[in-house]
């Protein structure tokens, strides 16, 4: 499932991404949804770009007994990218 930060708590936002065999395939979409929320800037600090996530960005999560958390993805996806910048 996912669920748009900038329409905090409106479920008529929230949109299935699809259903999967395995755990590991849901969870590699997860984190494609999150990276494509976040779009490097020159000029941002991680932590410009993490509080634009958490406003504006998607947040999927996982149904069932795997674990996915978009923003703890989010904080990790952004040190990447500025350590490779």
């Amino acid at each position: 499932m996912v669920d748009c930060n900038y329409h905090y708590m409106d479920e008529s936002e929230r949109y299935q991404a699809g259903e999967f065999d395995t755990p590991e395939e849901a969870i590699n979409l997860c984190k494609e949804i999150v990276e494509s929320s976040i779009q490097y800037e020159e000029g941002k600090t991680p932590e410009e770009l993490f509080n634009m996530y958490c406003m504006f960005g998607k947040d999927p999560y996982i149904i069932g007994d795997v674990s996915f958390s978009g923003r703890e993805y989010a904080k990790k996806y952004i040190e990447k990218l500025f350590q490779n910048k």
